[in-house]
């Protein structure tokens, strides 16, 4: 049986100002604490009469009522006066078909992403994730599972709730892909070749003092080290895992870009979390057929 931890949470500096997960669903007193846009009472007034405003809890409640769970939220901050009520919030959710929520006998649960604003930032997202217990990692899945997008306008509720049934109705495929990697191994120099692209995904082109360019601040051989025994093994999973957990995550030490020691840092922005966690996936993806 799963253990049951305490709920997760932790404030930030930087984009997201605060994040919570648990291993129980949350409840609304919960998500307000963390994330209190969810909850706003209108829009924000640069939106036109155009915008239909719904709050996201009362999209929430409704995916409720159809068995969808949030385990984990979070909230982006704004440097705009008066937007930070209104700023981007992501949702992580899990059916109860997936998971009763009591008895967990498997590695991963499936979660479904929603993501929204009412700053005019972003529409109603729903993307497709899967939840690693023993590293409480959320993954982002790539390009497996067609993103849904839903304008602030019309039956928005009715929608959102019909786009999160067709996320799930995906899972099969992603858990077939993900399989597939568990299945694949992959030899020391294959790991690195696949940790070295993940470093230039996460830091880019760096540069010193007198702008010439700079290695990443840590190495390939670093993002592939386990950071718990049941990481270990050659797998592309698991070697996926250990390189997003090491990217995401941070805490490694390197060099900055002035040669100085640092800790790497972790990932805190809503935006760049899941569009550097998709990329990983996709990654991985082109590993895995490539080895086939």
């Amino acid at each position: 049986m799963h253990a049951t931890h305490p709920t997760l949470a932790a404030r930030f500096a930087g984009r997201t100002t605060h994040v919570i997960r648990s291993d129980e669903p949350l409840g609304e007193d919960q998500m307000r604490a963390a994330a209190p846009s969810i909850f706003a009472e209108g829009k924000h007034a640069s939106r036109s009469d155009r915008y239909t405003y719904i709050p996201t809890i009362e999209v929430l409640r409704g995916l409720r009522k159809e068995g969808f769970e949030p385990f984990m939220v979070a909230q982006g901050s704004s440097r705009v006066e008066g937007k930070a009520e209104f700023t981007k919030h992501m949702i992580r959710m899990r059916h109860h078909r997936d998971s009763s929520g009591q008895v967990q006998t498997k590695p991963e649960a499936n979660e479904i992403i929603l993501i929204n604003s009412h700053d005019g930032a972003s529409s109603y997202q729903m993307l497709a994730g899967v939840f690693r217990f023993v590293c409480c990692n959320g993954l982002v899945v790539g390009d497996v599972v067609e993103d849904i997008r839903i304008p602030h306008k019309g039956n928005i509720q009715g929608e959102v709730i019909e786009g999160a049934f067709r996320v799930l109705d995906e899972f099969e495929a992603v858990g077939a892909h993900a399989e597939a990697m568990k299945a694949l191994q992959l030899d020391p120099r294959e790991q690195i070749a696949f940790a070295t692209s993940a470093l230039a995904l996460r830091f880019g082109e760096r540069r010193g003092e007198g702008s010439e360019l700079r290695p990443a601040p840590v190495t390939a051989e670093q993002l592939v080290q386990a950071r718990r025994v049941e990481d270990a093994g050659h797998s592309l999973w698991s070697t996926f895992q250990r390189v997003q957990e090491n990217v995401i995550r941070g805490g490694q030490p390197g060099r900055n870009a002035q040669g100085r020691r640092m800790h790497t840092r972790a990932v805190q922005s809503i935006d760049r979390g899941v569009s550097l966690n998709r990329a990983l996936w996709m990654l991985a993806e082109e590993m895995r057929k490539l080895k086939a």
